[in-house]
C-alpha cells in the first residue's frame, strides 16, 4: 500500500475536512504528523507522496517548524516525491521551491465561493486534465502566492488573485489556494465553527451557504493525486 506523509500545519492536528480520512478511503496508508506542534518525520524514505495542509501561520514567518518544513519540501522535490499543498500548503511549496518573496500578505482578504478561470496548462495536467474553462471552489486567504515565476505553471486564477492553482515545472508538485475538502453537507457546521474569523474577514455565512458547492474538480484533483501515488 502506498504511504502518504500528511503534514498537519493547523492549530489542531485533525482539521474539520479530515482529508487524512479521505486519503485513507483512497487506499493510502496515511502518516499524520502535527507539524504545527513541531512533529516532523526524521526521514522521507518510506513515503510515496506528501500532503501539506492549511495553517494560521504565514509561510514567511520565522518559526522553527516552518523552517524545517521548507527543508523537507526541498528534499522531497530533489527525490521527485509527489506533493500537494492546500492554502498554507500551497504557499509554503511556493516559498520553498521558488523563493520566500513569492508569498506576501494581501491588502484585503479574498473569501467566498469563487469561479476560477482555468488556463491552458490544465489541458495536459495529471490532476487537472479535462477541467472546463472555469471551476468553482471556496477560497479564504490573507496571504497570496505571486504568479509569473518561470518555474510555475499557473493552472487557475480568480478575478483578484492570479495564482490559485499552480504546478512546479513539469514535476508532480501542485499548490491549491482554495478549500475543495469542504462538502456541501458539512458546510454549515464548518462555517459556524469559524464564524467569527470569517465575519472578521468580510464573509457572510448565509451568503456562503447559498453559494456552496461540492467543488467536484477540486476533489478530482485530490483523488487523482492519490492514484498517482499508487503508480
Amino acid at each position: 500500500m502506498a504511504k502518504l506523509l500528511y503534514l498537519a500545519n493547523g492549530a489542531k492536528k485533525h482539521a474539520p475536512g479530515r482529508l487524512d480520512q479521505f486519503f485513507e478511503r483512497q487506499n493510502l496508508s496515511v502518516d499524520v504528523f502535527w507539524a504545527f506542534n513541531n512533529e516532523l518525520p526524521d526521514s522521507l524514505d518510506e513515503y510515496e507522496g506528501i500532503f501539506l495542509s492549511g495553517s494560521p501561520h504565514g509561510a514567511y514567518e520565522d518559526i522553527p517548524f516552518i523552517h524545517r518544513e521548507h527543508d523537507l519540501i526541498r528534499e522531497g522535490a530533489a527525490r521527485n516525491i509527489p506533493m500537494l499543498g492546500l492554502c498554507f500548503g500551497h504557499q509554503i511549496l511556493a516559498s520553498a521551491l521558488c523563493g520566500r518573496e513569492q508569498v506576501f500578505r494581501r491588502e484585503s482578504c479574498e473569501v467566498g465561493y469563487k469561479w476560477l478561470d482555468v488556463h491552458a496548462p490544465a489541458e495536459r495536467d495529471l490532476l487537472c486534465g479535462g477541467f472546463n474553462k472555469t471551476t468553482h471552489m471556496f477560497v479564504w486567504h490573507n496571504d497570496e502566492v505571486r504568479a509569473g515565476h518561470p518555474d510555475m505553471q499557473i493552472i487557475a486564477s480568480s478575478d483578484v488573485c492570479p495564482n490559485h492553482i499552480w504546478r512546479f515545472r513539469d514535476r508532480p508538485i501542485w499548490g491549491v489556494q482554495g478549500h475543495p475538502e469542504i462538502p456541501m453537507a458539512d458546510a454549515r457546521e464548518w462555517f459556524e465553527g469559524v464564524r467569527s474569523r470569517l465575519e472578521h474577514d468580510g464573509a457572510n455565512i448565509e451568503d456562503l451557504l447559498a453559494q456552496a458547492s461540492d467543488a467536484d474538480d477540486g476533489k478530482t484533483m485530490l483523488s487523482r493525486f492519490a492514484k498517482l501515488l499508487h503508480g
